[in-house]
C-alpha cells in the first residue's frame, strides 16, 4: 500500500506540473499531426488548425491536400491517442485506489479481456447487429459481463475482500484471453483472423472522426465522475474500515465505480484494442511528483496519459515506416522497463 502514497516532492508545485503536462501535451499534439509520410512545418499545422476554428484566426496559405491530412487523417487519429490515453491512465488510478492494490490496471480485474471477447467475436464471427456500433456495444457488454462476474466471485458471505477480487479478476483475465484466443485460432477467415490479431495487440490505425466522438464522450464523463468522488477514493486509499468509519459505503461505492469503470474501458477498448501499462505506469508517475490527492492526482493522469500514448502512437506509424507497429507492442516494451525502474527507485 505505500506505493501508493508516496510523498509529494516539495519542489513541484501544482500548477506548474500542470503548466508542464499541458505544454507536454501540446508538443506531443504538434509532432504527432506534423509527423508522417508528408511532414509538415509546426507553423502551419496550427495556422490550419486556427484556421478551421475560425478562418479569421489564419490566412490560408497552404494547399487543400495539406489541409486534408491534417483534418481528417492526422487530427483525428491523435485525438483518439489522447482520449484513449487519458481514458486507460484514469481508469488504472481509480482502480488503484478501490482495490488498494498498486498494480492494478484495467488489464487485472479482466475488463480488458471481457471486452477483447466481445470485440473478437464481431470481428471474427462478422456480428453487425448494430452497424457500425456492434463492436462497441459487443466490447462494453463483454467488459461488464466481465467485471459483473469477477465482483460476484469475489464476494463471499455478502462481503468482498480486495484479495479476493484481485485473485477473481486474474482468473478471469487469463480465462477470458484464452477464449479471445482460441475464437482467433479456430476463425477459418485468415483476414477476419488478421483483423482480430492486430486488434488484440492495440491500435489506432483507420481512425476516423465516427470514432472519436464515442470513447471521447465516455471519458470526459467518467472522468468528470470521478473528480466528483475524489472524497470517497482517498478515503479508500486509508483502509477500508476507515472509509466506513467515516460514513462511506464501501461495497456500494465500489460496485458502482466498477460499472462506471468498466463502461469507460470497453467503450476505449472498442476503438483502440487491448494497450497494456498505460493504466498501471501513469498514476504512479503522477503520484510520484504530486501525490496521492485524487483531485490533484486525477486531472495530471489524464493528462501525462494522453501525451503518453500520442507519441508512443508516433513511434508505431514512423518507426519502420511505412509499416506499422501495433502500439500495444510499443507501451509495453516502454512501459515495462520503466515500471521496474519506479519499483527500484521506491524500494531505495
Amino acid at each position: 500500500m505505500a506505493a501508493l502514497l508516496p510523498a509529494r516532492r516539495p519542489g513541484l508545485r501544482y500548477p506548474i506540473v500542470i503548466g508542464l503536462l499541458l505544454a507536454l501535451l501540446a508538443g506531443a499534439v504538434t509532432a504527432a499531426i506534423a509527423a508522417g509520410s508528408v511532414p509538415l512545418p509546426a507553423g502551419q499545422v496550427w495556422a490550419i488548425l486556427l484556421h478551421n476554428v475560425h478562418p479569421a484566426l489564419a490566412e490560408p496559405t497552404w494547399t487543400a491536400a495539406r489541409e486534408t491530412i491534417v483534418m481528417d487523417v492526422r487530427l483525428p487519429r491523435v485525438l483518439l491517442a489522447a482520449v484513449v490515453g487519458a481514458g486507460l491512465a484514469v481508469c488504472g488510478m481509480a482502480l488503484q485506489a478501490l482495490v488498494r492494490n498498486p498494480l492494478a490496471d484495467p488489464m487485472l480485474l479482466g475488463v480488458s479481456s471481457g471486452a477483447s471477447v466481445g470485440a473478437v467475436s464481431v470481428l471474427v464471427f462478422g456480428l453487425g447487429f448494430f452497424g457500425a456500433f456492434s463492436l462497441p456495444i459487443a466490447a462494453f457488454v463483454g467488459a461488464l459481463a466481465a467485471l459483473v462476474a469477477v465482483y460476484f466471485l469475489a464476494r463471499q458471505g455478502g462481503r468482498m475482500t480486495t484479495v479476493r477480487l484481485v485473485l477473481a479478476g486474474v482468473a478471469m483475465a487469463e480465462v477470458l484471453s484464452a477464449v479471445a484466443s482460441f475464437l482467433v485460432v479456430t476463425s477459418n477467415d485468415p483476414h477476419k483472423t488478421q483483423a482480430a490479431v492486430r486488434w488484440m495487440l492495440g491500435g489506432l490505425a483507420g481512425t476516423t472522426w465516427t470514432m472519436v466522438w464515442i470513447p471521447a464522450v465516455a471519458v470526459l464523463v467518467g472522468t468528470v465522475v470521478l473528480l466528483g468522488v475524489s472524497r470517497p477514493l482517498n478515503l479508500l486509499l486509508a483502509g477500508e474500515e476507515a472509509a466506513a468509519s467515516l460514513g462511506l459505503d464501501v461495497h456500494r461505492f465500489r460496485a458502482a465505480l466498477f460499472v462506471l469503470v468498466a463502461m469507460m474501458i470497453g467503450t476505449i477498448v472498442a476503438v483502440s484494442g487491448a494497450i497494456g501499462f498505460v493504466g498501471l505506469v501513469m498514476p504512479h508517475v503522477v503520484r510520484l511528483m504530486i501525490g496521492a490527492d485524487h483531485r490533484r492526482a486525477l486531472p495530471a493522469t489524464a493528462l501525462l496519459g494522453a501525451s503518453f500514448l500520442i507519441l508512443a502512437d508516433l513511434l508505431a506509424r514512423t518507426l519502420i515506416a511505412p509499416e506499422e507497429i501495433p502500439v500495444g507492442i510499443l507501451t509495453a516494451l516502454v512501459g515495462g522497463p520503466f515500471f521496474l525502474w519506479l519499483m527500484r527507485r521506491r524500494s531505495k
